[in-house]
């Protein structure tokens, strides 16, 4: 045999110094035939001439068939193909992921065994996926030196008994991620690609994703939950809780089976709609089946390479190479042929005898005695090409955690409908890898297969933040709608809104309502309106940035209506008095008139002795009422009576005209000012200190949650005040200091809480404005007490009702969020942004000062204003009356004396008796006649001579 190949001379010296040994060592045992022995070794070495003996520890774990399958069929395969020159003596070793103990001592005792039989092991070849069985494995293999390939799951780092090996040790201790392990990276790809922000993560026992938890989708801004698939009958309720979480994307890591329950479930549910996406990998090669009603889904699988497929049907053809998932057992069977193959061409080359000779057993193993592999490098040799080709994909070895089989993933867009697959669109493909892009054919088809970011939004309809509006596309408008859209513009998101009753309010359970109460409960993302910012609030739901300034409470009344009258300033004075001064008057006229008829110094009967005055008048009834009447006005009377006596009637008319113009002048000024005050509740404290009035706020509100709490507080200041004043234990002048005469707490929000509730707490805003537009007054009937932006708004739109005093309690008004949304800090730079632009300042410029139901009353009398003309138009109305008046008299006049009255006619004729003196008299009166002047001549009183109809 020794002239056939100088490396086979090699071999047989080696072989003789070896015999030597064994002949004294057994000698020594008392073996005689060691002959015997040594020619049997001769043979089996002779044979290397064309097979090569690679003894391999082969560990496993319970439920990796794939492995085991993989492992029989490249036994077979290199039973069939002597052209290879390997022979394995194989040694098992099957362990339990969870138990370590027990899976030591099968490793020890097998390795053990393999040494008393001068086996030692060339490979250990490691399926194991993860779990305490596969660090046990990684510790014994590193403790020992023992050359290993590790086909178990997790990236750089992952590996713990394995995290701080030397660089040596890295070049013999290698891990291998299996297929199942590397799949899962395309979510890391597709959540960039799709800039998906949520994302839930279900897999079943095909896939192991113990280590993904931190690693999947670290550094990526995305939510997530990673799961493993439940039962059958509990998936909806799996996929119920969450969808409570605000996770709308979907990624189903399992076999075609699983995916088919899952997918039935979502569909039971209806989450087959935009609001969701579905995506579907797994490692098997056939195609979605699920009785989905009408969905579409992602769905990635592997994708053979063409150039290796020859290959792979041989493999399945011929050595049975089918147990599902192909691409792992494929996987298994690569790296088990190769491992082999690598360990063969060590032992040929001589590396093995410098560097993997020495062994310890378990036993003398004492954490310091780590055998030396100086030299063996066996990812080089893995990594070197050989005559097999891949079965599925090359293997590129790395470092641990690095290193993987190459393979493709192929993306479809899957249409079921009814049950049946209705149409499916090639996507794209991804590459096996760390970070690896997508290889799409039209990105804007994978873009529509995301899942529209819809928030749920619940609110309280609250004019003019956020009312119904049927035209509107999300069915409300308002100032937080206006808000909401142009956040979502920033954001990229759609939105829903829903109305509840109330913001929340919490009862003496702890229990919730309203809009905290949703978003407690995850059913709604966002809670929208005027909600002000509580401390008992933020401690079950998060608060953004605030978006609208401070806002207090204050009172809604209904507006005073101060009484109007064109004719006030003639109640000035009561009608009584009216009554008098028109009595006063007429018998001051008559009075005067009967003094001037009989006293003898009056002017018409001393018509003589006052010929030469130059005013001459007769005061008759009629000049005596006008006397009289002009004696009021600035204007005067005129002509005062000649004689004493009348004039006294005078003079006293006069003072008493001047105390009654006086009065009435001062009393008008104060009335129509005192009429313009009737304002009783200016303040919350007024409000407090009267009982006409009935006041509350809204039922569940913010304000209701004020006066209650304030009224506790004073009640435990009570307790608190009354327990010190009590104590016995206290000295007499401890108690002397506390002894005061006033009550030293106050009970001022403790009496309104009581009156609040005897008045009964509207339950909506629309109640509360009944109540107050129904009050008698503005100091008798009801008040609200609100927000004071709803109070100001519900003035802005209605002329009778009014605002009244300060602003008490403020607080900002801010969106809320589940506690712990990412939300929170997504809208607050959102709100900060449109801050910076002044947009907030435009929509309260559109919704207050622009707003559409704006009226337009009329402005308020105050203190500084002036009388009105519907308090003081009276005084025109008796200027065109008496204007009218003179006008039907001057026409009476007219009538009377032109048409009723007999005018006396004279004839002028010549007669013989009469002188020429006589006819010169009569016709000088005649033409004094022609004068109507003249008929207040009292030389003609009482001769009417008024010429015929023909002068």
């Amino acid at each position: 045999y020794v002239t056939h190949d100088r490396i086979l001379l090699h071999l047989y010296l080696s072989m003789f110094l070896a015999y030597a040994r064994l002949h004294r060592k057994y000698r020594k045992m008392g073996v005689e035939k060691i002959g015997v022995i040594f020619l049997a070794l001769l043979f089996e070495y002779c044979d290397g001439q064309t097979t090569q003996n690679i003894n391999v520890m082969f560990v496993n774990e319970e439920g990796n068939g794939v492995a085991e399958k993989a492992l029989d069929v490249a036994m077979t395969y290199l039973k069939k193909n002597n052209k290879l020159g390997i022979n394995v003596d194989l040694r098992r070793v099957v362990g339990n992921r969870t138990e370590s103990n027990a899976f030591l001592e099968s490793l020890c005792s097998t390795y053990n065994s393999m040494l008393t039989s001068e086996t030692s092991p060339h490979l250990v070849l490691d399926t194991t996926m993860t779990g305490l069985g596969s660090e046990t494995v990684k510790s014994f293999t590193q403790a020992l030196a023992l050359p290993t390939v590790s086909a178990s799951f997790g990236q750089e780092g992952d590996l713990r008994q394995w995290r701080n090996i030397n660089e040596s040790e890295t070049d013999y201790l290698i891990q291998i991620s299996p297929p199942a392990d590397i799949i899962p990276e395309i979510i890391r790809t597709i959540v960039l690609n799709q800039n998906i922000t949520n994302a839930a993560i279900l897999y079943d026992d095909s896939f192991v994703m113990d280590h993904k938890y931190k690693s999947l989708l670290q550094n990526v801004a995305t939510r997530h939950i990673i799961t493993p698939i439940k039962e059958t009958n509990q998936i909806p309720e799996q996929l119920t809780q969450l969808r409570k979480l605000d996770l709308v994307n979907y990624f189903i890591l399992a076999s075609l089976k699983n995916i088919k329950k899952v997918l039935d479930a979502a569909d039971g549910l209806n989450y087959f709609n935009r609001k969701f996406a579905w995506h579907a990998i797994t490692q098997d090669d056939g195609d979605i089946k699920c009785i989905c009603r009408n969905a579409t889904i992602m769905f990635a699988k592997p994708l053979p390479n063409a150039a290796y497929q020859d290959r792979l049907g041989t493999m399945q053809r011929t050595y049975q190479l089918n147990t599902e998932p192909i691409i792992a057992s494929a996987f298994y069977f690569d790296l088990i042929l190769h491992s082999f193959i690598a360990i063969k061409e060590i032992i040929s080359d001589g590396t093995w005898k410098n560097a993997g000779t020495n062994y310890i057993t378990c036993d003398d193993y004492n954490g310091n005695n780590v055998p030396k592999r100086t030299g063996l490098d066996l990812k080089r040799y893995l990594n070197k090409e050989n005559l097999e080709s891949p079965t599925y994909g090359p293997l590129s070895v790395v470092s641990n955690g690095l290193s993987y089989m190459e393979f493709q993933m192929q993306l479809t867009s899957v249409g079921v409908r009814g049950g049946a697959s209705d149409k499916s669109l090639n996507l794209g493909t991804w590459s096996s890898g760390f970070d690896n892009n997508l290889t799409l054919i039209d990105t804007q088809v994978m873009a529509n297969l995301t899942a529209d970011v819809v928030y749920r939004v619940v609110t309280v309809v609250q004019k003019p933040f956020i009312f119904r509006d049927e035209t509107a596309r999300a069915g409300f408008s308002g100032y937080c709608v206006d808000l909401l859209e142009k956040i979502a513009e920033i954001l990229k998101f759609d939105y829903e809104i829903t109305e509840v009753d109330n913001f929340g309010v919490m009862d003496e359970n702890g229990k919730w309502n309203g809009v905290v109460k949703e978003l407690m409960e995850k059913r709604a993302d966002i809670g929208l309106g005027s909600m002000s910012v509580m401390a008992e609030r933020e401690n079950v739901i998060d608060f953004t940035v605030p978006y609208y300034d401070l806002v207090g409470i204050t009172i809604l009344m209904k507006l005073p209506e101060t009484p109007t009258s064109l004719f006030k300033f003639l109640t000035v004075l009561e009608n009584e008095v009216w009554l008098c001064i028109l009595a006063a008057y007429f018998f001051t006229s008559f009075l005067m008139w009967i003094f001037d008829r009989w006293s003898p110094y009056s002017y018409q009967n001393n018509r003589e002795k006052y010929k030469d005055d130059e005013e001459k008048r007769e005061f008759n009834l009629k000049e005596c009422l006008w006397f009289c009447m002009t004696s009021l006005t600035p204007q005067g009377g005129g002509e005062a009576p000649k004689n004493l006596s009348g004039r006294l009637v005078a003079a006293t008319w006069w003072l008493f005209g001047f105390i009654i113009i006086a009065s009435y002048t001062a009393n008008l000024a104060a009335f129509l000012t005192v009429s313009r005050l009737d304002t009783p509740i200016e303040s919350l404290d007024d409000l407090s200190k009267q009982y006409k009035i009935q006041y509350a706020p809204l039922n569940s509100s913010s304000t209701q949650t004020y006066f209650e709490r304030m009224a506790n507080i004073e009640s435990r200041f009570y307790e608190i005040w009354k327990d010190m004043s009590l104590n016995d234990s206290l000295s007499e002048v401890e108690r002397a200091k506390l002894a005061v005469w006033d009550y030293p707490v106050s009970d001022k929000y403790t009496k309104m809480w009581q009156a609040m509730k005897e008045a009964g707490l509207p339950s909506n805003m629309a109640d509360a404005v009944d109540r107050v537009r129904a009050s008698k007054s503005s100091s008798e009937g009801f008040a609200f007490l609100g927000d004071a932006t709803d109070i100001r708004y519900l003035e802005l739109t209605n002329c009778d009702l009014t605002r009244v005093g300060e602003e008490f309690s403020r607080k900002p008004y801010a969106i809320a969020v589940q506690q712990g949304s990412p939300l929170k800090d997504q809208f607050n730079t959102a709100i900060l942004q449109l801050l910076n632009r002044r947009e907030l300042e435009r929509l309260k410029e559109k919704w207050w000062n622009k707003n559409p139901e704006k009226k337009n009353c009329d402005k308020v009398e105050d203190q500084s204003d002036g009388i009105s003309i519907q308090n003081i138009g009276g005084v025109f109305i008796v200027i065109f009356v008496g204007i009218g008046l003179a006008c039907v008299t001057l026409a009476f006049e007219y009538w009377w004396y032109k048409y009723r009255k007999n005018s006396k006619i004279i004839d002028i004729r010549e007669t013989p008796n009469l002188h020429q003196g006589e006819k010169a008299k009569m016709n000088k009166k005649h033409i004094n006649l022609l004068d109507p002047r003249s008929l207040d001549n009292p030389t003609h009183k009482n001769k009417s001579v008024y010429p015929r109809s023909r002068f």
